[in-house]
């Protein structure tokens, strides 16, 4: 298992097992911390520029999982209790919004709306051209993860394992998606995307489901992985950070699990792999990649499965998900070191540092990428 951080321990039944800085997993497992140790940094020679291009506050993430989003020549970011619009061209805030609530999700961006949730299940929609409140509702728990926005439906999830479809006018109810929860389940688990109309939703548990993003009917189920073994913490099979979906394929990875791949129409495996994932995963036109539970990165034929480089030598280093980036693939860890791969062999081809851990996947802000890390800082990156 390995050695992630973890917000409040065992929890009661019913609660999930949130990552966070307060305790470490070693510490549930009888593992000796002291093995837990970053391995050390890879010397190389740098075969691509890259370089900072700006710096921006988002507001102290306080153990939350926050990622920026992209719309237009903006980025939109949610971080302690503001939310703020950057541009893209040279990192300066066009506005910036105190939400006046502890933010636990952010940001969502689409129809004109910017979206972040709250730790009391406060969902706010700003107006994206100036950052005014246009509406907010309360949700039944906390706000947890991506927050989308799709034709005229706002897409929310809470950590009671409900997801809700709000109306993008005024926040009405439109649909309610309630599935029960496991025992214990992984802070960060059950991603969403969306595409075409449709929702795919991941579940902890090793369920994939896809709904009808109108109105909430699901229009099939699927199986990442099967929980397995004799304890509730053994058993944790979760659906890790956002599905990956293109034409054809949508692609999972869980905790304890597999990465696999169904088709988008009706839920068919296409292939499957095993292999466990806390991060999460990637995809581009030609493969799959996924940042295992030992920090390794490693590349799968999106056609196939068929698996092929794997980088092992960031191990123990609390890496991201990746960011497919064209000839690149992108990571950062916890002590805010962002390494570039090759996507061609994932070899080394560049690195640099920021003010702290980063626990989100890049995001493609074209031209380059951005992290936000857990001080509050949205970095931007050129990479030629």
């Amino acid at each position: 298992m390995k050695q992630r951080s973890i917000a409040a321990g065992l929890l009661a039944a019913g609660m999930a097992l949130g990552l966070s800085a307060c305790s470490t997993v070693s510490e549930w497992v009888g593992i000796d911390p002291a093995r837990a140790k970053p391995a050390a940094l890879v010397e190389f020679t740098p075969t691509a520029a890259l370089a900072e291009a700006w710096k921006a506050d988002s507001g102290d993430a306080n153990n939350y999982l926050f990622r920026p989003q992209v719309e237009g020549d903006d980025v939109f970011a949610a971080g302690g209790s503001q939310v703020v619009r950057i541009a893209v061209a040279n990192g300066k805030p066009v506005w910036t919004t105190d939400a006046g609530v502890k933010l636990s999700a952010g940001a969502g961006v689409g129809q004109g709306l910017v979206l972040a949730g709250g730790s009391k299940g406060e969902l706010q929609a700003l107006d994206q051209a100036n950052g005014q409140l246009r509406w907010q509702v309360a949700l039944s728990s906390e706000v947890t993860g991506q927050l989308l926005v799709t034709d005229d439906t706002v897409i929310a999830r809470t950590g009671d394992g409900r997801l809700h479809g709000l109306a993008v006018s005024d926040g009405s109810r439109k649909w309610l998606y309630t599935r029960n929860l496991p025992t214990l389940s992984l802070r960060g688990s059950g991603g969403l995307a969306v595409r075409d109309g449709v929702l795919y939703a991941g579940f902890p548990g090793g369920k994939l489901v896809a709904l009808n993003a109108a109105n909430g009917a699901q229009l099939w189920e699927a199986t990442v992985a099967l929980p397995r073994g004799a304890t509730e913490l053994e058993r944790v099979a979760d659906v890790m950070g956002n599905p990956v979906v293109d034409e054809r394929l949508v692609c999972a990875v869980a905790y304890q699990g597999r990465v696999a791949c169904f088709d988008r129409s009706n839920g068919a495996p296409q292939w499957a792999r095993d292999t466990s994932s806390n991060s999460g995963l990637a995809m581009d036109e030609r493969n799959v990649y996924v940042t295992d539970d030992k920090d390794a990165v490693t590349v799968y034929d999106k056609a196939s499965g068929r698996a092929g480089w794997r980088q092992d030598k960031l191990a123990r280093r609390q890496v991201t998900a990746p960011l497919a980036l064209g000839a690149w693939v992108v990571v950062a860890d916890a002590e805010g070191y962002v390494h570039v791969l090759s996507a061609e062999d994932g070899s080394f081809v560049a690195r640099a540092k920021v003010d702290s851990s980063v626990r989100t996947a890049p995001v493609d802000i074209g031209p380059g990428f951005a992290v936000q890390t857990t001080k509050g800082s949205v970095v931007a990156f050129r990479l030629n």
